[in-house]
């Protein structure tokens, strides 16, 4: 698959200042409290994931669920998150939502890219 999908991700780890490869990611749909698994993928060399299904995308409630506590654990790392999960709502089913992840043991943020 090459194109790339409707959404996709990216992870910087702050406190080293690099892409976060390797972390696993879902995405999924939520209506009335239940998940719906769209996708599963893992970030690459660059921390990102870009095309990880090419389905078309459906309007309302999504989650994008990154396992960072494993993460962490895996270098030998304290976190105070073992998951992050990002709910967003999807408008526009023609438009690319891009959501990254700015991570660092202690806390995270992030905003809709582009």
């Amino acid at each position: 698959m090459n194109a790339k999908s409707p959404i996709t991700t990216h992870i910087l780890d702050l406190g080293t200042g690099r892409p976060a490869d390797g972390v696993a990611v879902t995405l999924s749909k939520v209506l009335g409290g239940r998940k719906t698994l769209i996708a599963e993928g893992i970030t690459d060399n660059d921390g990102r994931i870009m095309n990880w299904f090419d389905a078309p995308l459906d309007a309302g409630h999504h989650r994008l669920t990154f396992a960072t506590g494993i993460w962490y654990q895996e270098r030998g790392l304290e976190t105070f998150f073992p998951e992050v999960s990002l709910d967003f709502h999807v408008a526009d089913t023609d438009a690319h939502y891009h959501v990254p992840l700015l991570l660092n043991q202690w806390g995270y943020s992030t905003y809709r890219g582009s």
